[in-house]
């Protein structure tokens, strides 16, 4: 074990005390949870990186979207150049940058066309949106930590790698694993949903499973939808992108799922820019895409969602690059049984 790996190891006894504590005073009413005007679901995690939160807060408001609610949502807006309160969206037209509200609500906007802001104080954040847009249902993504706002729903998700995958520092407490809360904390849920991603469904662990004995659980993964133009928005079936050498770029946690699939749609993937999670690119950072697709005679410049709200902006840069972003939707393996385990919690409380 590296010495530095062995030092972060001696931390976790203080950053488990101290998420005890935290959890003790808020169950036991110490610290108090506040409510706001309207139903309020948290779509969150207990690890750090990508478990698919921003995908089912997508799935979660539109469904309640097409069921004629009045739904918003509300993210912290991680990786944003900004503080405080932003109203980011009224479902139809932008209202801030990407670099000023951060890539996961200009990408939820850009799905699902509702009403969103992003605020570090939740409470804050959800009763001037509230106000703002008018709304009556409120996500949270990425909020099973804040529990300063009431919640009517709690939604944690799981990515399946995580669950399955093996090594000294897998499932381990922050900071030497990636754990934010021991999976005791999943007690508090009103549903867990298993995140399979492009993998298929594997068998979870005894140890694991236990945690999950007395939860709702549901099962999602993600479909490939098609490839869309960056530039033009034209959306291209998958079929057309077999066989093409690509440049693959990525600023995502977990590059790996992204990769499989562009591998299951044969696209070439050898050529590739890997940047860490929630990059933001500077124009340094597309002048070396644009050496890079130059210098491996690549055919275009494929990449992910989240990445191309933030590439967007250089568009005149890119005007002699072809390059494309996948489209894709999460899913779930019992969608009727998950809609209808949402809505009958929503309606318990109206």
């Amino acid at each position: 074990m590296k010495p530095l790996r062995i030092i972060l190891f001696l931390f976790v006894p203080v950053y488990w005390l101290i998420i005890r504590l935290r959890n003790y005073f808020f169950d036991s009413e110490v610290f108090k949870s506040k409510k706001v005007n309207a139903s309020v679901i948290s779509v969150g995690n207990i690890t750090i990186g990508g478990s698919g939160k921003t995908p089912a807060a997508i799935f979660i408001a539109e469904m309640l979207k097409n069921e004629g609610k009045k739904v918003g949502v509300l993210s912290r807006g991680y990786g944003r150049n900004t503080k405080g309160y932003i109203f980011v969206s009224d479902g139809n037209k932008f209202f801030s940058s990407v670099v000023e509200s951060g890539d996961e609500i200009y990408h939820t906007v850009m799905n699902c066309n509702v009403p969103a802001a992003v605020c570090e104080d939740r409470v804050e954040g959800a009763r001037k949106l509230i106000a703002q847009a008018e709304i009556d249902m409120l996500i949270l993504d990425d909020a099973f930590q804040h529990r300063w706002i009431y919640r009517d729903v709690d939604i944690v998700l799981l990515d399946q790698r995580f669950l399955v995958e093996e090594g000294f520092i897998s499932q381990k407490m922050m900071p030497a694993g990636t754990m934010r809360e021991p999976f005791s904390s999943l007690e508090r849920a009103d549903a867990v949903i298993l995140n399979r991603k492009f993998m298929q469904k594997m068998e979870i662990s005894s140890a694991v499973k236990k945690h999950l004995k007395d939860k709702t659980v549901f099962y999602s993964y993600y479909k490939a939808i098609s490839f869309v133009d960056l530039k033009a928005g034209t959306e291209y079936p998958l079929d057309e992108f077999k066989g093409q050498k690509s440049l693959v770029v990525s600023g995502i946690a977990n590059p790996k799922s992204f990769l499989n699939v562009l591998n299951q749609t044969k696209v070439d993937t050898s050529n590739k820019l890997i940047f860490r999670d929630h990059k933001n690119y500077s124009l340094n950072n597309v002048q070396q895409i644009r050496k890079k697709f130059y210098a491996t005679n690549s055919q275009s410049v494929v990449t992910t969602e989240k990445d191309a709200v933030k590439l967007m902006r250089y568009r005149i840069e890119l005007d002699d690059i072809d390059i494309y972003y996948l489209k894709i939707k999460m899913k779930f393996d019992e969608e009727k049984s998950f809609k209808k385990f949402i809505l009958g919690k929503l309606n318990k409380y109206n």
